[in-house]
């Protein structure tokens, strides 16, 4: 596995790559890696010739100094994983590498960037659009991995390389989830063993229940999402948004819609979850 820690250690490594005529595959991360990271690093090693994930904990994407200062910082285990895996390049760059002094230049993708995430993390994926483009500038992969877990970053990134042309291609890779259906993420980490065992895998079962209920004929998504609030508030959550969308633009479901996602953010504790739900009619 090579390690490359700057921007032109990256490309030496890339052109060899392209040169050989080898696809690529790209994992982008913040780190702090978990099996719901490894499952889209074995998805790329399916597509693709090689396989390269980053690890940047990009400031630009977190609203708040505090969250940004308490993202956990495990690099030498993340290394141990990514070797295990076998991939072949990962990319380290420190954050004066990716935002040099005087940098000044945003992508912002207007519409999705606004609601549900975007309204309650405000500049979020003005942050995350931004550093994957300069991401996918420098590494000029083929193929692209991303979680469905982020169901609106997901839709973001696709819209982004769809406007801007980029020619990469956008798979996504279904939730991972722990035993008890929670939704792997580096956020659980904030939660006590009760929490984690007792409290957060409800998130999703409350997901199961709406999901049950439309599938049912059940079409008052309004009176769904108010119920399924007020059940995991009562439940030790504090529920930031339940929201049933039309699966392709986000837009608020309407009754005659077939392709639907049930989106749900909550705070339990210290963590932030969230987690999606597809719905077929």
């Amino acid at each position: 596995m090579i390690q490359a820690n700057d921007k032109d250690a990256l490309r030496v490594v890339m052109r060899g790559y392209r040169s050989n005529s080898e696809t690529t595959a790209f994992v982008p991360t913040l780190g702090n890696l978990h099996d719901g990271h490894l499952s889209l690093v074995r998805k790329a090693r399916e597509v693709a010739d090689r396989v390269v994930v980053s690890i940047f904990i990009n400031p630009t994407q977190f609203d708040k100094a505090e969250d940004l200062a308490a993202y956990p910082r495990t690099l030498e285990n993340d290394l141990k994983l990514l070797k295990q895996e076998k991939i072949d390049l990962v990319f380290l760059p420190e954050a004066d590498e990716m935002y040099p002094e005087g940098s000044a230049a945003r992508v912002e993708v207007d519409g999705i960037s606004d609601i549900l995430e975007g309204d309650s993390r405000p500049g979020h994926f003005s942050g995350v659009a931004t550093i994957v483009a300069k991401l996918f500038n420098l590494v000029q992969p083929d193929v692209s991995v991303f979680g469905e877990k982020d169901f609106q970053q997901l839709m973001l990134i696709r819209r982004m390389v769809d406007d801007l042309d980029f020619g990469i291609e956008i798979i996504a890779a279904p939730t991972a989830r722990e035993e008890s259906g929670l939704a792997m993420s580096s956020r659980n980490n904030y939660l006590n063993e009760q929490q984690r065992n007792a409290i957060a895998p409800k998130l999703y079962a409350e997901l199961t229940a709406i999901h049950k209920s439309i599938q049912a004929g059940v079409r008052d998504y309004l009176k769904l999402q108010k119920e399924v609030t007020e059940v995991l508030n009562q439940q030790g959550f504090t529920t930031d948004y339940i929201e049933i969308r039309n699966a392709s633009d986000l837009s608020v479901a309407q009754e005659n819609d077939k392709e639907l996602v049930i989106l749900a953010s909550a705070w339990l504790g210290k963590a932030r979850l969230i987690d999606n739900l597809r719905v077929s009619l």
